[in-house]
This record gives C-alpha cells, sequence and structure tokens, in this order.
C-alpha cells in the first residue's frame, strides 16, 4: 500500500520561501514510470497542479509558477520536497503530494497560510 505524508511549516510570511516535503512508503519514488507531484487547492478554488518530479529525477513545472518553484528528491529517505519562492498571500493552500499522472494515490494534505 503506497502512502504519502506531506510535513512542513503551516505559516510562512510574504516574500520568504515556502518549502514541504512528501514522504513516501510502499514502493520507491524511482520506480519507473511513476511521476510525484504537488497540487495545491487555495481556499474557494480548485485544485492547481504546481509540478512534478518523475523515477528518472526530471522535473516538470506549472509554466505560471515555474519562475518561483522548485522540486527536488531524496532517493535515500524516498521523500521529495517541494520549495516555492517569493510567497504572498495568495499561495494560502493546501497543498497535496500525489503520485501518477492519474493520481492513485495522495497524501491527507497540509494547510499553509502566508500571512504577515
Amino acid at each position: 500500500q503506497v502512502q504519502l505524508q506531506e510535513s512542513g511549516p503551516g505559516l510562512v510570511k510574504p516574500s520568504q520561501t515556502l518549502s514541504l516535503t512528501c514522504t513516501t512508503s510502499g514502493g520507491s519514488i524511482t520506480t519507473n514510470y511513476y511521476y510525484w507531484n504537488w497540487i495545491r487547492q487555495p481556499p474557494g478554488k480548485g485544485l492547481e497542479w504546481m509540478g512534478a518530479i518523475a523515477y528518472s529525477g526530471s522535473t516538470y513545472y506549472s509554466p505560471s509558477l515555474k519562475s518561483r518553484t522548485s522540486i527536488s528528491r531524496d532517493t535515500s529517505k524516498n521523500q521529495f520536497t517541494l520549495q516555492l519562492s517569493s510567497v504572498t498571500p495568495e499561495d494560502t493552500a493546501v497543498y497535496y503530494c500525489t503520485r501518477g499522472v492519474s493520481y492513485d494515490y495522495w497524501g491527507q494534505g497540509t494547510q499553509v497560510t502566508v500571512s504577515s
């Protein structure tokens, strides 16, 4: 059974960098041919795909967030990490990590609030 768990600070100040980690279990993040995603949902809005890291380590980003987003991984810990720089209150959202192009597994989500 694959499990994903997001972790990171719940409160970030404007202009700072948001950093979240997704810890996975039940499978390796290097297994062919899975992609590992970050998705967020601002209050009252729909889901937004932010980016992904592939089994190969290649990364892909939403064009609207590309300039501020970085996704990396630690294969020894089976973790992948999201960094979003220069955050504003509009980045307040529930952040999820998911697996695959069909999002077959999800973390429970973590609330991140951007506020001074």
